[in-house]
């Protein structure tokens, strides 16, 4: 079992004041005392070291447009204390001077193995002439990007670049591309599953949306009959999920639907997304 949506940072060293109120006001937490904050390698790992998932992805991530960094270095120092366990993703951002480059020191002298956008957060375009440099090096190295494409919870955060439909225009430029969207792309999972469904190197994660628990129902449901379960793969988005409640919110889908007399999502087939080999079918070696 594989976690491909887990995240390291602290406050107030990787983000501003705006981002870390924002993030915590929905649970009513104060950034100061917020564990959803205060996630240090020590801490990560002391959630990961026993856990059911046998390997973990951690992210960095930077938005100049909301003031957070959480450096690629940051990231890098920590997942080469355990390279049997854990799997770095790089960040850059449009307004880089070299975000290509960046991108390409990441994985050639930092050993990260994949890349995290958020188009919403960095306030880009997902086609923005400044990308494609960067979708072209992700290209050439072979590693896989994992894009939040969808809601997001930051005032100043654009929806209009986080709809997972604009996402088909850089799978039709980037064949070989490999991307996961996020959270399935919530709220807009409907396109996202026709999105995953028409392009063959596009996934989605299934992170955070066991908290929702209808929208999840509809979003099993809606692979089922398109026939594209084994394209959505596990992430928690710890630390706002642990790996159990995101196990046991799968499951409960199921067993709403039994109780609702609704059509069913065999219990098999989430199985099979809790077990998908996210690291092949993104191909990270």
């Amino acid at each position: 079992m594989i976690d491909l949506h887990t995240h390291v940072w602290q406050y107030p060293d990787h983000m501003g004041k705006d981002f870390a109120v924002e993030a915590t006001q929905f649970c009513g937490q104060s950034p100061e005392t917020s564990p959803l904050l205060h996630v240090s390698p020590k801490v990560h790992w002391s959630a990961f070291a026993h856990a059911a998932v046998s390997r973990a992805v951690v992210m960095a991530f930077r938005s100049r447009w909301l003031e957070v960094d959480i450096p690629n270095e940051y990231v890098a120092n920590y997942v080469r204390q355990h390279p049997d366990r854990l799997i770095g993703f790089a960040a850059v951002d449009p307004s880089d001077p070299d975000p290509a480059g960046e991108l390409d020191h990441a994985v050639q002298n930092l050993g990260l193995r994949g890349l995290k956008l958020a188009p919403s957060y960095q306030n880009f375009h997902p086609m923005d002439e400044r990308m494609q440099p960067v979708y072209r090096t992700a290209q050439r190295l072979g590693i896989p990007i994992l894009f939040h494409q969808g809601a997001a919870f930051a005032r100043r955060a654009s929806l209009k670049f986080g709809h997972p439909e604009l996402l088909e225009d850089v799978a039709l430029a980037f064949p070989s591309l490999r991307m996961c969207i996020a959270h399935v792309g919530h709220p807009w999972f409907l396109e996202t599953i026709a999105l995953v469904r028409k392009q063959p190197n596009v996934y989605a994660d299934v992170s955070g949306v066991h908290a929702r628990p209808w929208e999840l129902y509809n979003t099993l449901r809606l692979a089922l009959e398109y026939g594209v379960t084994h394209k959505l793969l596990f992430g928690t988005d710890f630390p706002f999920f642990t790996v159990e409640q995101t196990i046991n919110g799968l499951i409960r889908a199921s067993e709403i639907a039994q109780i609702a007399r609704l059509p069913d999502i065999p219990r098999e087939k989430i199985k099979e997304i809790i077990h998908n080999d996210s690291l092949k079918a993104l191909g990270v070696e």
